[in-house]
């Protein structure tokens, strides 16, 4: 294979080291991002009996119209 004139040999072969370490990093983000997103958004669901009876026992006493003005 014949070089390319400008470009050092072995070059494109170091660039190419780099790739599995800047996937790893970019998935342990999205490992930890979706960990994270859990139990905010999929975990209430997949269980919806669960969330709606824990918003009904911490709601209890609450008066929607005491907290936000009527017409909105």
């Amino acid at each position: 294979r014949r070089a390319c004139p400008g470009r050092a040999p072995g070059r494109e072969r170091r660039a190419m080291a780099g790739l599995p370490r800047t996937l790893a990093i970019f998935g342990a983000f999205a490992a930890v991002v979706g960990a994270a997103f859990y139990p905010i958004y999929f975990r209430p669901l997949l269980l919806p009996e669960e969330y709606k009876k824990e918003q009904s026992i911490n709601r209890a006493g609450i008066v929607q119209e005491d907290i936000q003005p009527a017409g909105i």
